[in-house]
């Protein structure tokens, strides 16, 4: 069975934060996310390097060992429509909702390190079962 990862996940792959052991483990899965992960995480190392947490050349490393990870990755025509869907329904943004499309497709649930994302989904009784926190501890 394949799980949907979100770039909150895939970025303790390449960081040194709390949960990166948990996320480290899924490696072992098979994994799956819309090609909007890569693009999140990009901007994610951006952001550590405006705060002087990564240099520049650290973030492309990074990037770099991202971009190997061994997910496959879907188009994001794939579940953009079913992620709008999902987005008005939750009041939840569409691309939080791309993953969990992508979710639903696979028949399978999203492993997030986003408390905000897990929470909302997880309120609602139809989708709570297709999110799961990554532990991080």
């Amino acid at each position: 069975m394949s799980i949907v990862i979100d770039a909150s996940v895939a970025l303790k792959w390449v960081l040194d934060e709390p949960g990166h052991e948990a996320a480290d483990a899924l490696l072992d899965d098979e994994l799956v996310a819309p090609a909007l992960w890569l693009i999140e995480a990009a901007n994610a190392l951006w952001r550590l390097t405006r705060r002087g947490e990564l240099t520049p050349d650290q973030a492309r490393t990074r990037l770099t060992e991202l971009g190997n990870a061994p997910v496959v990755t879907s188009d994001i025509e794939d579940d953009l429509f079913a992620a709008a869907d999902l987005a008005i329904a939750l009041g939840h943004p569409v691309y939080d909702c791309l993953y969990l499309a992508a979710a639903i497709r696979e028949d399978t649930h999203v492993v997030t390190a986003d408390g905000r994302f897990h929470a909302i989904i997880s309120q609602s009784p139809e989708f709570a079962a297709r999110i799961r926190m990554l532990e991080s501890g």
